[in-house]
């Protein structure tokens, strides 16, 4: 115990949490060195790669927003929804969205919207009007809309990996027991 109060001499400790934390560390065996409270009583949690559940969550997209939408998928595909969350480990759900092909966006967007892409050739600047996607691959809309929500690095695209978009209301991912998603 007199290692414990030479450790603590700088700290603004009363002589009762003096003997507290010398009859813990006793109990406890801590042989190091403790500057305060936090150092034994504060622990912080990371969550290991090899420990992550990953769940399979569906979400219907009929009438859904698409922003709106974009927002709680990214959010599960992150894992940001659940208390193990952990910026640098990917703890989040694979996400199934069926009906892309009815989704709707607010205001005049539907007629002002355009996706751009560029094949980094001269001339190569290609732009398609929000309509012409929703017929074409109406489900490049919904994941145009989350992958710009994820993080932009190995982990973002990891993530996206999981994200499944289907436009009917049809998927093969029934194996998997997907809960239904409430937005």
């Amino acid at each position: 115990m007199k290692s414990v109060g030479v450790a603590l001499q700088g700290s603004t400790c009363r002589a009762a949490e003096f003997a507290f934390l010398g009859r813990f560390l006793a109990v406890t065996g801590h042989n190091r060195k403790i500057v305060s409270w936090c150092d034994i009583i504060m622990k912080s949690f990371l969550a290991k790669n090899e420990t992550v559940e990953h769940n399979w969550r569906l979400v219907d997209a009929d009438g859904e927003i698409l922003g709106r939408m974009a927002v709680k998928i990214a959010m599960a595909l992150m894992g940001k929804d659940k208390p193990i969350y952990t910026p640098h480990v990917d703890t989040g759900d694979f996400v199934i969205v069926v009906n892309a092909e009815k989704i709707r966006l607010t205001g005049d967007k539907a007629d002002t919207k355009e996706y751009q892409r560029y094949s980094q050739y001269p001339g190569g600047q290609k732009i398609v009007s929000f309509g012409k996607m929703m017929e074409t691959h109406p489900e490049r809309v919904v994941e145009l809309a989350v992958r710009r929500m994820l993080p932009k690095n190995k982990l973002g695209a990891k993530m996206l990996k999981k994200l499944k978009v289907y436009s009917g209301p049809d998927h093969n991912h029934a194996a998997q027991q997907p809960v239904k998603m409430e937005l």
